[in-house]
């Protein structure tokens, strides 16, 4: 099959590096590469370990609620803020 890519300056700059240390053609090593991908991507998904969080003690409760912010200034601050 012939086909047209746009292969990123990046890639190319590391298939010629390739080439060129392997002594091999571009069109081999291109289909090398495509090969070992593909079977990568076919192949069964990595299984991802789970994200946990940890936990840790913080010590108790400083405050009962923050529903009244005006009392809970005063209980922090001391009632002489109000």
């Amino acid at each position: 099959m012939r086909t047209t890519l746009t292969i990123d300056d990046d890639v190319a700059a590391e298939l010629e590096r390739l080439r060129r240390a392997r002594d091999a053609s571009l069109k081999g090593l291109v289909n090398d590469a495509l090969r070992l991908g593909l079977r990568e991507l076919a192949g069964r998904p990595k299984r991802k370990k789970p994200f946990r969080t940890r936990t840790f003690h913080t010590g108790g409760v400083l405050v009962k609620s923050i529903d009244n912010i005006a009392e809970l200034l005063a209980e922090i601050e001391g009632e002489t803020f109000r």
